[in-house]
């Protein structure tokens, strides 16, 4: 089985709290909306703190044309990729020159030759590394690239996957669209990278500690018909214009439980003998929609609560930095964990991890 050797995140020097996040929304949304004060209360539900951007504050105020934004998405996902892999490599204690395949997740923005190629300079990677972007993925790429990852590593045992997922959600913010869905983006999303290293079975462990190393038992996409409009972009002049329906929470209460417990069932288990819950925070109503459609309890979804509320919602690394905080935890020989994320299509991504 592949194993997962090593997560590693990364974050703009940027820091936004959410009050300052309230008063930069009131400032751009009070002249269209004169419920303006009932609608920030989405800030203050939302149990995020802080946020962080690759640019200050100040950058936001001013109409930005595209172009210019996908000028910043090139070089600040590059150095922020770059970042979060060199991390991912240190902690596994593996050198670039060791890496057989690198696969690169992002949706915000947009370059050819894509920014894998880049990486493949920055990060000293051979000149003969396979290369796997994947675009248009959104909040379930992490997710997604990880299985992917996985299933290449199980094809072939004796190679490395370095997967790298990279987002740049305050790049996309369009100044004047008075949408509400842009002000809801406005309060809950956020920039960050992850970066994982995937080890086939037949590849030498190089770290010599007794913890037990997850391993991938297996992975389902689920894309539900006719569900095109729940989330996505639509390309406007001003650059990448976000769309998402509030019945994203009532998808997960009418499909997500069954979607789950036929997954685990050729696998011999149960969302109650499941003792890991690594889900992507797309927000504390998409969180409290997993937990009553799966019946777990709030502990359950811990580590997600607290990756949302210093982080926000990063789109698709998100889940990948619940993946680190998880494996920073005890995990014992046997135990099984389930690694889920939501996204554009509609679809899902749903891993299954067990300690070994």
């Amino acid at each position: 089985m592949p194993r997962i050797e090593a997560v590693a995140t990364a974050v703009p020097s940027h820091q936004v709290t959410q009050e300052d996040s309230v008063r930069l929304a009131r400032h751009f949304f009070q002249d269209a909306f004169p419920d303006i004060d009932r609608l920030l209360h989405v800030f203050a539900h939302s149990k995020i703190r802080k946020r962080h951007f690759c640019m200050p504050m100040d950058w936001f105020s001013d109409n930005r044309l595209f172009t210019e934004k996908n000028r910043l998405y090139i070089e600040h996902a590059e150095t922020l990729a770059t970042e979060a892999a060199l991390r991912c490599l240190e902690k596994a204690g593996v050198s670039a020159m060791a890496v057989d395949c690198l696969i690169f997740v992002s949706s915000t923005g947009i370059a050819t030759p894509s920014l894998d190629s880049r990486l493949v300079n920055r990060l000293g990677l051979r000149s003969d590394i396979t290369r796997l972007p994947l675009w248009g993925l959104g909040c379930a790429g992490g997710a997604m690239g990880l299985s992917r990852a996985c299933e290449y590593t199980a094809a072939y045992p004796a190679k490395r996957v370095l997967l790298v997922s990279v987002e740049l959600c305050g790049l996309t913010f369009i100044r004047q669209d008075m949408s509400k869905s842009n002000l809801v983006a406005t309060c809950l999303f956020g920039d960050g990278a992850a970066a994982v290293l995937v080890e086939g079975d037949q590849v030498e462990a190089l770290r010599t500690s007794g913890a037990p190393r997850l391993q991938f038992c297996g992975a389902r996409t689920t894309t539900w018909p006719d569900t095109l409009d729940v989330m996505g972009w639509e390309v406007t002049e001003p650059g990448l214009k976000v769309i998402f329906s509030r019945d994203i929470p009532t998808i997960i209460h009418q499909a997500m439980k069954d979607n789950v417990e036929s997954f685990l069932s050729p696998f011999d288990t149960t969302v109650e003998r499941l003792r890991h819950f690594i889900l992507h925070p797309g927000g504390t109503k998409v969180l409290s929609a997993y937990q009553e459609s799966l019946g777990i309890s709030s502990d359950a979804t811990r580590l997600s609560e607290e990756v949302l509320h210093d982080f926000g919602n990063m789109s698709s690394p998100t889940v990948l930095f619940v993946l680190e905080k998880s494996m920073e935890q005890a995990w014992e020989t046997g135990e099984r964990g389930l690694l889920a994320a939501l996204g554009p299509g509609f679809s899902s991504e749903l891993l299954l991890l067990e300690a070994r």
